[in-house]
């Protein structure tokens, strides 16, 4: 087994061993989904009468936001605090193929949640017409951008910091990104702020993208793919590995 291999085996059988981190990243987003599906609270968009028409793209950008960010920012934030990256760094592995295991760990822990809450969604009644060129970029786009975010609150704070710094984003973007409530509901300062912002981005594109015949704006396009940039470049100026 190759240096990469066994380092990724090693990275996605954490992930499976950790409760929260399986309550996050799959746990929460599947309750919402379910949850507001079934109970008719919601105050859905103009030209969406199905809950779960609006819901499940939302929730999988919330999928990719606790994949991308929160597990990543937490996991390397602790590795980082007990010397883990330092002294792989200088093994055999080497820091460019820790970063390619820690990158296909997470698209390989997205694959499972798409296909986990793609299916929930259509046991609800979601019928999309998919823009599957779309929706591939925009989750790719999504995921460099989270995962820039998780890995610059990591390189620079301690792990129990991390741990604070991480859920009280990942609670804001879910409260402003538009994954489960429509931004218009929110008042004209504040949806103007949570435009700005790579989860409000990403749901507006995966909801076009789901509609088949819809298209995003082209400031969530433009938004998104600034935050995909900008957040790894500042993660990689700014990280510690020690």
């Amino acid at each position: 087994m190759t240096a990469f291999a066994a380092q990724l085996r090693v990275e996605l059988l954490l992930t499976a061993r950790r409760g929260e981190t399986l309550l996050l990243v799959l746990g929460i987003p599947l309750l919402l989904l379910v949850f507001f599906s079934s109970v008719d609270v919601l105050a859905l968009p103009a030209g969406i009468d199905d809950p779960v028409d609006f819901l499940a793209p939302g929730v999988l950008a919330l999928a990719v936001l606790s994949t991308g960010m929160v597990q990543t920012a937490i996991g390397t934030a602790f590795e980082r605090q007990y010397g883990v990256l330092k002294r792989l760094g200088v093994t055999p592995l080497g820091r460019p193929r820790l970063l390619a295991a820690k990158i296909t760990a997470i698209l390989a822990v997205e694959v499972v949640q798409v296909a986990v809450l793609t299916v929930a969604a259509l046991a609800l009644g979601w019928d999309p017409s998919v823009q599957a060129g779309a929706a591939l970029a925009a989750v790719v786009l999504g995921t460099a951008a989270f995962g820039g975010l998780g890995l610059l609150i990591a390189g620079r704070l301690r792990g129990e910091t991390t741990l604070a710094a991480a859920n009280g984003l990942y609670l804001v973007l879910l409260l402003l990104g538009g994954m489960v409530f429509p931004l218009a509901e929110l008042p004209g300062a504040l949806r103007s702020i949570a435009e700005l912002l790579p989860a409000a981005a990403l749901a507006d594109i995966l909801q076009a993208a789901s509609t088949g015949g819809g298209t995003a704006a082209d400031r969530s396009w433009w938004v998104l793919a600034a935050w995909a940039v900008a957040a790894p470049v500042a993660a990689a100026l700014t990280f510690r590995w020690e």
